[in-house]
């Protein structure tokens, strides 16, 4: 089998599905194993937020604000437990807080509240008057949600709190809480909200951190001299960073792009990234300056499912596309072998 950075760009622009079988073949996926990250909240740890937010509630049947407000400040995690009870992520119900309560709660103290409880789940707020006043207007409008449960919608729409145990509101929640969950509904409400979404979006920098690693290695084994960009970082002559430049951002003569995917949709959103690199590099060398390399470094199984995605992303870099099962090839097979310090 032939791969891609071994073919002449002759042979790719005119028989290029070999070399699309080969990289589809090199994929690896491992969409059914996520990094934990710091704030990884154990079942156990989160059962002891739900177990203190029921008592504090004589098991669901009557949301106090104060009661509730009391058990979030002692048992942190209580707060998480109770935006669950809802399907809201932390800027959602800060939304909702701000216009319920008329106190500003914003979307990064909501978002920066919820990451330090789940580093510290049991441990005790430690409130100013202000992030007081926040919070309580976060579990206020909780409280009273959940309270009332969902309005009647029409046949075209559906609320966000027309689930099993939030559709009746009290009645509902104090049901669940004392009866088995039915099965198929538990089931029914995963297939809606897609399970471990929000901690895969919480650890989605973490999912890529392997192949850029990889890439790391290779290239410090080589010697080879390189800039990693970190995120959101601001390069001149890119409107958006690469992950790496060789040999440094002041003279880019090759760039390396690390995705990982596994959503074809996704997919073809990062190969269209990858395309804007080589546009880049093209305008540098028709307007004078020195074109750069782009190589392409790729996991998961969004890569490999549109092949017109793939034979995009070929000719765009030329065949400069690796796996993690190629990358013992990256530099051999590069203008990065310019950059090595043989010993």
């Amino acid at each position: 089998m032939r791969f891609p950075f071994e073919a002449s760009m002759d042979e790719l622009e005119h028989s290029a599905e070999p070399f699309i079988s080969a990289v589809f073949a090199s994929l690896e996926s491992e969409f059914l194993a996520l990094p934990k990250g710091s704030g990884f909240v154990e079942y156990p740890t989160f059962e002891r937020g739900y177990e203190a937010l029921k008592r504090a509630t004589a098991g669901f049947a009557q949301l106090d604000c104060d009661a509730v407000m009391s058990a979030v400040v002692a048992t942190p995690i209580s707060l998480v437990v109770l935006r669950c009870m809802l399907g809201f992520t932390p800027p959602e119900l800060a939304y909702l807080a701000s216009q319920e309560c008329g106190v500003e709660v914003t979307q990064g103290f909501a978002r920066s509240l919820d990451r330090s409880i789940r580093v510290n789940p049991l441990t005790p707020l430690r409130v100013t008057d202000v992030t007081r006043n926040r919070l309580r207007a976060l579990v206020t409008t909780a409280c009273h949600l959940l309270t009332h449960g969902a309005p009647v919608t029409s046949g075209s729409v559906i609320h966000r709190l027309a689930k099993a145990d939030t559709c009746g509101g009290l009645s509902s929640l104090s049901a669940m809480s004392t009866l088995g969950v039915p099965y198929a509904m538990l089931l029914y409400e995963r297939f809606l909200g897609r399970p471990f979404a929000g901690h895969r979006d919480s650890v989605s920098e973490l999912i890529g951190d392997g192949l850029e690693t990889a890439i790391e290695e290779a290239l410090v084994r080589a010697r080879v001299s390189f800039r990693k960009t970190k995120r959101a970082q601001k390069i001149a002559g890119f409107d958006q960073a690469p992950d790496f430049i060789v040999p440094d951002e002041f003279n880019p003569q090759v760039v390396i792009e690390a995705k990982i995917t596994e959503d074809d949709g996704t997919a073809r959103d990062k190969v269209t990234r990858i395309q804007h690199l080589c546009e880049i590099s093209s305008q540098r060398g028709s307007s004078g300056g020195t074109r750069f390399e782009v190589v392409a470094c790729i996991g998961g199984r969004g890569f490999g499912v549109r092949r017109e995605d793939m034979r995009k992303l070929l000719l765009a870099t030329h065949g400069k596309v690796f796996t993690l099962n190629t990358l013992d090839r990256l530099v051999d097979c590069t203008r990065l072998s310019e950059f090595q310090t043989r010993q």
